[in-house]
């Protein structure tokens, strides 16, 4: 992407799956905001919607995988890669790790291309290569010329922590990345391979979304412990008419808005400063005052009475009858189907896909009542997700934003806002 840009190309971004953090680093390189393409949680239309709309005005689109190309749920090839470049209609760039082989590289390129013929695996780069040497030990055996040979450089590592990668306002490698790129890769082989790409299957008209809702103001919290979010999300909120207000629970107070979004990210990392911080309070009274509150995973932290990292408790806004604790061990990682169980403002007997990960839990209080069932997915306890408080809900769960979804937040903070 980021030799791309530096061509001059207007280049759009995309991330199969349903991951927060390589999103950032592409927005951060191309200057355009990257799309998660996930058909679990989008469904096959969706992700054809997605990638049609984002691409308008791009003069390339690059989709980064997840795992290996093949890897989808459950051992089928449901949110693979390859499923999402067979909808596309897409060429495959695979990127092979050689850095423990040689010749058996060869082996693993055949394949992958053998694997799934309706797969166009079209190109192969060769990253962590030794040399020269190493190289010839490979290109020997290759049928055909790689689009590039990438050497071990330590200057394009990216650190990571219990998430994943550092997001991209904590490391710069783009300008690297792509100068390597221009000199160990076939730039040109590449733009080529993409120009190979098929037509787009026709879509039928999307349903839009019902309504449109004046003077609404949602505020989105946004900064370095609430950072996880799908700009599909924030779109469909957005084209509800709502006008999103986006604001810093670590540095600001609470601005003026009918309703809360409450994302993901790292609160325990900020958990002194968000202690401090005099939001926690406004967000308390506001709960307590009847306003709408959506929050996942580190928001439904947040809305806690408190956060213990490392045996020290930070008190939160204690909206929720609950307390957060790290574990220092995976607690749930997986795809989640949820349905709506109470009837309340948010999300009235809705039903919705979505992710969850995390490293903390939640430990409820005897009188805590959930709004959420999963049939797949663990959630805050065995199944039962989205604690409920007057008019707020925390859920572990990241949401994909279904556009009935998106429209029963914005009209629940629309009726908010005219009582």
């Amino acid at each position: 992407m980021a030799a791309l840009a530096s061509r001059g190309y207007r280049v759009q971004p995309f991330k199969v799956g349903p991951d927060f953090i390589d999103p950032t680093h592409h927005t951060a390189i191309c200057g355009r905001p990257s799309r998660n393409l996930d058909p679990f949680m989008m469904g096959e239309r969706g992700v054809l919607e997605t990638f049609e709309k984002a691409s308008a005005g791009a003069d390339i689109a690059v989709v980064e995988g997840a795992m290996g190309l093949y890897d989808g749920v459950e051992g089928t090839e449901v949110a693979s890669a390859a499923q999402v470049a067979k909808l596309l209609a897409a060429p495959v760039l695979l990127v092979v790790d050689v850095g423990a082989m040689s010749r058996s590289a060869c082996a693993v390129v055949k394949g992958f291309r053998e694997f799934d013929r309706n797969v166009n695996v079209g190109g192969v780069v060769f990253n962590r290569v030794g040399g020269d040497r190493h190289r010839g030990m490979i290109e020997t055996s290759l049928e055909d010329r790689a689009l590039g040979w990438m050497p071990k450089k330590a200057d394009l590592n990216v650190a990571s922590r219990h998430l994943g990668l550092r997001m991209a306002g904590e490391v710069d490698i783009g300008r690297n990345a792509g100068l390597a790129v221009e000199e160990f890769c076939d730039v040109d082989g590449i733009t080529s391979l993409a120009r190979s790409a098929g037509r787009l299957p026709d879509i039928p008209g999307a349903d839009c979304t019902e309504g449109h809702i004046d003077k609404l103001k949602i505020g989105v919290a946004m900064d370095g412990a609430f950072c996880f979010y799908y700009q599909d999300n924030l779109e469909r909120l957005a084209e509800s008419g709502a006008e999103l207000v986006f604001f810093s629970p670590i540095k600001e107070r609470m601005p003026d808005v009918n309703g809360l979004y409450l994302g993901g990210g790292y609160p325990e990392l900020y958990a002194g400063e968000l202690e401090t911080s005099r939001c926690r309070e406004d967000v308390k009274r506001a709960i307590e005052d009847g306003m709408p509150v959506y929050a996942e995973c580190g928001g439904l932290m947040y809305l806690t009475e408190g956060i213990t990292v490392d045996g020290k408790t930070f008190s939160m806004a204690g909206a929720l009858p609950a307390r957060a604790e790290m574990t220092g061990r995976l607690e749930a990682l997986g795809y989640v189907n949820a349905r709506s169980v109470r009837e309340g403002p948010l999300l009235p007997g809705i039903e919705f896909s979505g992710h969850e990960f995390h490293y903390s839990k939640v430990v409820c209080h005897g009188d805590a009542r959930f709004a959420l069932e999963l049939s797949r997915g663990k959630g805050i306890v065995n199944g039962h997700d989205g604690i409920c408080e007057h008019n707020a809900l925390g859920a572990y769960t990241h949401a994909y934003f279904t556009r009935e979804l998106a429209s029963s937040l914005a009209g629940s903070m629309y009726k908010y806002s005219r009582s």
